[in-house]
């Protein structure tokens, strides 16, 4: 099986986190635009609550602590993730305000309007954007918001081999019009839309992963699985450089309503 043809999905999930687990951020974004899409959230004090949902390590989420008063939760799938969250929010003596707790997005363990902001960067498309938009209102106070960030296509047609892949990777991507409207009908005010810069992908997503490809592959020297996944990754970093123009991650915030 050729990187070519091959889906992450192929790709054994604990093998996954395990090469993430090496870099600051799981996905594209970086502080600069975790703290633009923060300055649309309005009323955060002392007794405000967010919910990092599909949180990683937490790179976004220190910077939200670092700029608000508020208490925040992180929620992720791999208690790998959760030990390195909990460790970075110690290091910047956060711990206080910030917990991280292993948990699924589509299984939450809050009240109803428990909290005012929901927050997902990169990581909304696991339970789906539409089903993730409207499964989460209930836990949103109301005037609260929510701030995620999705993979969108910027074109309404796209070259066939870039189109191929992500209805492989995420038959869900969708235009930014259409995310605008499902994130209306799932009960919020669009309150923005913006298109995170290339810069988030290399230099916050990509360049970190140099070095952290040259560690796994050493630490799995000879181990075929682990050689084609690292292959499978530089052959979606291709991808994005040859077809940037066409999709990207966007940041929408909508006010529940």
């Amino acid at each position: 099986m050729s990187k070519e043809n091959t889906s992450i999905h192929d790709f054994d999930i604990q093998l996954i986190c395990e090469y993430y687990s090496y870099v600051e951020r799981q996905g594209p974004g970086s502080p600069e635009v975790t703290k633009r899409a923060l300055g649309f959230i309005e009323n955060l004090n002392g007794q405000s609550r967010i919910a990092d949902l599909g949180c990683g390590t937490g790179g976004q989420t220190m910077v939200l602590a670092q700029n608000t008063p508020v208490k925040i939760t992180g929620i992720d799938l791999f208690p790998r993730f959760i030990d390195l969250f909990n460790e970075n929010a110690r290091n910047l003596n956060l711990q206080h305000r910030v917990k991280g707790v292993v948990g699924s997005m589509d299984d939450l363990p809050f009240k109803p309007e428990e909290y005012d902001v929901i927050w997902s960067e990169g990581a909304i498309y696991n339970i789906g954007f539409e089903r993730g938009l409207k499964e989460w209102n209930k836990y949103i106070k109301k005037g609260g918001y929510v701030a995620v960030s999705e993979v969108s296509w910027f074109t309404s047609e796209r070259p066939k081999e870039i189109d191929d892949f992500w209805m492989d990777a995420y038959p869900e991507i969708d235009t930014i019009p259409n995310n605008v409207l499902q994130l209306q009908n799932a009960g919020y005010i669009p309150v923005a839309a913006f298109i995170l810069p290339v810069n988030c992908w290399t230099d916050h997503f990509y360049a970190p992963q140099v070095e952290a490809q040259k560690a796994f592959l050493e630490k799995y020297k000879g181990n075929k699985t682990a050689e084609d996944f690292i292959a499978n990754q530089r052959h979606e970093e291709q991808l994005y450089y040859k077809y940037k123009d066409f999709y990207g991650y966007v940041f929408y915030i909508g006010k529940k309503m």
